[in-house]
């Protein structure tokens, strides 16, 4: 027996169970260690982004520079290595953001409490942008990755992302931790195969192999002597997509086993370590190679192809770069739910994203987030280069507004060593601030601005979601103390349309709730419909059940509408008692005969429930299989 309230009910709460707004981040309660994270597991887990970011980051910089022919992809290196002491701040700062914060939430959590709520909401937007472009990235980058070694499979790449996106959105319905495990083997071969190529391409002297671009057009510029301040400038924002996904960790700090926090700055560290030494190498090769873009193939294929020649280790770079790019979405589906179940414990989403199921799974982020995902790569065509300009904005913005709240919090806190660490975040503010400007700037007319559009407008939806939950507390009365509970006369309606079983077990439940019990049923003018009456009226007569049968008369075949008005006019002639409608359903024992149901339930739940605020209770007779 299910019991709702009619018209009290918002946002996915039921008000009888909502608790007052929490001005804190807390820890969710904990869970058996076999559903959270060791350190490897983390890597696996939450660093995907960044790692399989070395299969666009570089390629990324290299397009950018071939403007200015050969002379400019003599500054991939620099550029690279300017990106890597960045990707260094980061890391060290959001070591300490991670000691600080271990209940997780990142640049939000640094924010609420330093920065106020309105700029604790900009980092939230952004980072929400910045996940749900992290799945669409990474699976059309994945994907490309295929079709650059199978390129008939070209023109089915939309079809082969949204499959690539059900399967990581199926393994993290079962948990992160099983997620984890899943792709652990991937990582360790991608990682291996990177590192691999980078040694083995520093003892060639040359390329082994050109096979995967020969007959492809070059992208490559006029030649050019001299390379400007704007280009460079633009290949940094263009690599700075490398660096997406350096926060997830800190982002999701409880998913970790205990000490959470210690485990969550080793696997921050292994990932900059690892991410940085994978982007230098990279770029080396792409020097010592002499490497020119083509259309159709990756920079990294061409690297592969000139370390390892078009054997079969060519093939396992491209499959291993394939699978964890499509696998680093799985960054996201592991940081964005903990951070929306964070703004929805604080009132700014639908208390529903709060909810975890079975293995500590945020179900509903993860499915919202594969939803807006799915609707991206559709309107994107699977293309990489249609997300790419509008990828990176919104992390540097998270990035920024974190480090700026780390000085305020070591400022205020002053433990041992607090003005290293407060220089530490600060200059990691002004790299990232001066970062965020330059990534917009270069990528605005390429559909930065949608971006620069869509966080003002996240804003408001948060601040609009607030307000309601807001006023719902206010007519509730949340964190008062009520006035005492009183017994009210109760008036239980229970809607009938023949004499069965299923009616004397909705009466006899109706009278051990109520006070006085009132059988209802709905009666039509037709002359068929008189006659059903008829019998109906003679065979109560002759049961005597001790309720009295009331006829509601309607002039159309509706059922919902008279029994509400009744109910409804009911109310109105006994203010001071209590009605509950008591609705009779039967459930089939299999799932196929419930279709056969002719869900008159629901239409009288439906029509109560939106007209007046009777209290419904539906009766659920489940017929077994061995039922007489």
């Amino acid at each position: 027996m299910a019991i709702h309230r009619g018209k009290t009910t918002a946002a996915g709460q039921t008000p009888g169970t909502e608790e007052p707004p929490d001005t804190g981040v807390r820890t969710p309660p904990e869970a058996p260690d076999r559903h959270r994270l060791t350190a490897p597991q983390g890597l696996a887990a939450l660093s995907l982004d960044a790692m399989a970011s070395v299969a666009y980051g570089p390629e990324s910089i290299v397009l950018v520079l071939a403007a200015a022919g050969a002379y400019g992809l003599g500054f991939t290196l620099p550029v690279t290595l300017a990106i890597a002491a960045l990707l260094a701040v980061l890391v060290a700062s959001y070591r300490q953001v991670i000691a600080a914060f271990p209940d997780g939430g990142g640049s939000y959590a640094v924010a609420k409490k330093h920065l106020g709520r309105r700029t604790s909401l900009v980092a939230a937007a952004s980072l929400i942008l910045d996940y749900v472009l992290n799945v669409a990235v990474s699976v059309t980058a994945g994907v490309a990755a295929l079709t650059s070694a199978f390129p008939e499979l070209y023109g089915d790449r939309v079809w082969i992302c949204l499959g690539v996106l059900v399967l990581v959105t199926a393994v993290n319905l079962r948990g992160i931790v099983e997620s984890a495990k899943a792709f652990l083997v991937p990582t360790a071969v991608f990682v291996g195969s990177i590192l691999a190529m980078v040694v083995v391409g520093l003892f060639r002297d040359g390329p082994v192999s050109t096979a995967s671009a020969a007959g492809h057009a070059s992208v490559l510029g006029e030649g050019a002597t001299t390379v400007g301040a704007l280009l460079l400038l633009k290949a940094f924002a263009a690599g700075c997509s490398a660096l997406t996904g350096v926060e997830a960790v800190a982002n999701a700090v409880p998913s970790f086993r205990a000490p959470a926090a210690r485990r969550a700055q080793r696997t921050e560290v292994a990932l900059g370590a690892l991410l940085g030494v994978m982007l230098i190498g990279l770029s080396v090769l792409i020097g010592r190679f002499h490497l020119q873009p083509v259309e159709g193939v990756t920079v990294l294929a061409q690297l592969a192809d000139a370390s390892f020649g078009h054997n079969a280790a060519f093939y396992v770079v491209q499959f291993a770069t394939m699978v964890l790019l499509a696998l680093a979405a799985n960054t996201s589906f592991g940081g964005l739910p903990v951070l929306m179940s964070l703004l929805a414990r604080d009132n700014y989403l639908p208390h529903v994203f709060a909810l975890k199921a079975d293995r500590q799974v945020h179900r509903h982020g993860v499915v919202w987030l594969a939803l807006v995902s799915g609707a991206l790569l559709v309107f994107s065509g699977g293309d990489t280069n249609t997300l790419v300009p509008l990828f990176a904005i919104g992390v540097f913005v998270g990035f920024t507004i974190c480090q700026v709240g780390m000085v305020r919090h070591w400022n205020g806190e002053r433990p041992n060593g607090w003005q290293a660490k407060a220089a530490l975040n600060g200059f990691g503010a002004l790299l990232t601030a001066v970062s965020a400007l330059v990534v917009t700037a270069t990528k605005f007319a390429e559909g930065a601005w949608l971006i620069v559009l869509a966080l003002p407008l996240i804003v408001l939806a948060f601040e609009s979601i607030h307000r309601a939950y807001a006023q719902i507390g206010e007519r509730l009365e949340l964190g008062r103390i009520p006035q005492p509970p009183r017994r009210s006369r109760s008036l239980v309606v229970v809607p009938v349309s023949g004499l069965s079983r299923l009616t004397c077990q909705a009466l006899t439940a109706a009278r051990s709730l109520g006070d006085e019990v009132l059988a209802v049923t709905v009666t039509h003018r037709a002359p068929e419909d008189g006659q059903a009456a008829e019998a109906l009226r003679r065979d109560w007569e002759l049961w005597k059940p001790g309720v009295e049968l009331i006829e509601v008369s309607s002039d159309t075949r509706s059922l919902g509408r008279p029994v509400s008005a009744y109910v409804r006019a009911l109310t109105q002639a006994h203010p001071d008692a209590q009605v509950t409608v008591l609705i009779p359903e039967t459930e089939p024992a299999r799932l196929w005969q419930r279709m056969l149901q002719n869900q008159r339930g629901s239409v009288v739940a439906h029509a109560v429930r939106r007209d007046t605020d009777a209290v419904i209770c539906r009766l659920r007779f489940r017929v077994t299989s061995d039922a007489r």
